[in-house]
């Protein structure tokens, strides 16, 4: 198994660092050593959002530096890794050398879940849950990189665990980005409809493969349900952090 590169983006670095620490501990756990380049920043995707394209495209071009070499780089973010597949080639198009640098990264740039099922044909991550988990799709995964089947998989494949489907799961949750601030009342009937429809599962955990919506999710359940849990996907299946898997 060659050399994996681990990309984290901001939410997870600067709001959720435990996500990235379970991230690594799941991969090493599956026998995968990655690595981190710590002049890793922003992927550049709120600056393109907000209309900055020239910063994003600066962004966009020192990632490009980053991991360039690198054979795989994984992230715990859908949104993120779209931004590099998808809208990097489409940023760079008016530079061609660059262009072709994106088109090639795209190619190697994997959503975990997607990584370990598509690519290395994992779906037992080898955790524990005793109770019944339902899942939310999360826009980005789920509509830009078409990954649904792969997370749900390695849910089913947790020792102890009952998967159930929630209502309009594939629902936006109201995060969005910017759209989360500049439109918050919205946002939070969207979130409040989301957290409806998983008290209607009657699951005992909500897992969510992407940092933002889990951000929204859980701050939600924190100010209205607190008996309830949300986790990231990463969380989910490295379990509980313990002094024999730090």
């Amino acid at each position: 198994m060659g050399p994996v590169s681990l990309f984290i983006p901001c939410t997870v670095d600067f709001m959720m660092p435990r996500v990235g620490v379970a991230t690594v501990r799941l991969l090493r756990r599956l026998g995968i050593e990655p690595r981190y380049h710590e002049q890793q920043t922003c992927c550049g995707q709120p600056a393109m959002n907000a209309g900055y394209l020239d910063r994003a495209r600066k962004a966009a071009k020192h990632f490009i530096d980053v991991f360039g070499d690198d054979d795989v780089i994984v992230s715990p973010s859908g949104s993120c890794t779209a931004m590099v597949k998808y809208h990097y080639p489409e940023l760079l198009g008016g530079e061609p050398s660059w262009r072709r640098r994106a088109e090639d990264l795209s190619e190697r740039v994997f959503e975990l879940s997607q990584y370990l099922v598509d690519v290395l044909g994992i779906e037992d991550g080898g955790g524990v849950f005793d109770g019944t988990v339902t899942y939310h799709e999360s826009c980005q995964i789920l509509r830009r990189l078409g990954v649904s089947r792969q997370p749900k998989a390695l849910i089913e494949q947790t020792r102890g665990t009952t998967f159930v489907p929630m209502e309009q799961a594939d629902t936006c949750c109201g995060f969005g980005g910017e759209f989360s601030y500049r439109y918050a009342f919205i946002s939070e009937e969207m979130v409040r409809d989301k957290i409806g429809h998983y008290l209607d599962s009657g699951a005992d955990l909500l897992v969510v493969s992407e940092p933002g919506c889990l951000l929204n999710i859980a701050g939600y359940l924190s100010r209205n349900n607190p008996e309830k849990r949300a986790l990231h996907l990463v969380e989910f299946l490295a379990g509980p952090e313990t002094d024999e898997n730090t």
